[in-house]
């Protein structure tokens, strides 16, 4: 992308935010919050709290009139303003929802493809019950056309803002990632026993997880991965980990390219370069830790096992 490009779709980004934090607000710690609307497109239940945020996040890309693909949990991957500018039959694609869009003819063009990844939401049951980590993540990315199909190397530009807190973590590739604007910077631990550790491991086998917490030296679960996966990129964690194998990219899209661009280290549970597909089934694990040194001995640890 170049420059005014760049800062056209900043400048979006920045109003998603706004306009999706102003949406919620008033739901925020209130029981209605969680009432149960639907099924979304990746399986889970959506949440009343859920179909707001979405909803402001598609009115903001309606408004640009711009030709947009839009992958988000609840209505799945749609395109915006392509054969009716400004317009979408919301209520039917509820219903209906674009669950996994993954041909190579969904995106065969010769023009490039503006993408954008959203989670509207992340840490919705930390909403619901007003539990300080919760917000919204973005992943901008551009698609240069042709039969091949999007991936993580495509994203340009990321945006991750806790709505509890008021943190904004923003990156651009290839020149920035900052945190309330200013620098971002990894913390320079190497050792485990002064690692601080944010983790997901509901659904992982503890004999996965109990080598890596016996050397650690203390632990978080705060429950929004996209949030607790910049704090890697800010040294408030050390690492962050997530080996169940079926964290979505779209929650992952904007807070590992953040992670890379403060000078963090992000790979899978075997060592392996993220590089995932951006659809909404994709799905992948996460280590991602401050420095080289404390990267290679949790995975040696987990090797253990």
């Amino acid at each position: 992308m170049d420059e005014e490009t760049l800062q056209f779709w900043r400048i979006i980004a920045i109003k998603m935010m706004e306009q999706v934090e102003k949406a919620i607000s008033p739901l925020i710690g209130k029981a209605e919050a969680g009432n149960v609307i639907q099924i979304g497109a990746d399986g889970t239940p959506s949440k009343l709290i859920d179909l707001i945020a979405e909803d402001e996040v598609i009115e903001v890309l309606k408004e640009t009139k711009k030709p947009i693909i839009l992958i988000s949990e609840e209505i799945g991957t749609i395109k915006i303003n392509y054969d009716e500018p400004g317009y979408l039959d919301i209520e039917k694609l509820r219903n209906n929802p674009q669950k996994n869009i993954n041909s190579k003819e969904f995106y065969s063009t010769n023009e490039p493809q503006i993408i954008f990844l959203v989670d509207p939401l992340d840490g919705t049951s930390n909403a619901v019950k007003n539990i300080p980590s919760f917000g919204i993540s973005i992943a901008i990315a551009e698609h240069k056309g042709g039969n091949e199909f999007p991936s993580l190397d495509d994203i340009q530009m990321g945006f991750i803002k806790n709505f509890a807190t008021g943190d904004v973590y923003e990156t651009i590739k290839g020149k920035y990632a900052l945190v309330n604007g200013e620098d971002a910077k990894p913390s320079d631990v190497v050792d485990l026993n002064k690692t601080s550790l944010g983790a997901f491991i509901y659904g992982t086998k503890f004999n996965k997880m109990h080598k890596i917490i016996e050397h650690i030296r203390r632990m978080r679960i705060l429950g929004s991965v996209a949030i607790e996966l910049a704090y890697v990129g800010t040294g408030n964690y050390d690492a962050f980990i997530d080996i169940r194998g079926n964290i979505r990219i779209m929650d992952i899209a904007a807070a590992q390219l953040f992670v890379k661009e403060s000078g963090g280290i992000i790979s899978d549970n075997e060592g392996a370069s993220l590089n995932g597909s951006l659809s909404l089934n994709s799905r992948t694990s996460i280590v991602a830790t401050s420095t080289h040194n404390l990267h290679e001995k949790i995975l040696d640890l987990m090797d253990v096992i």
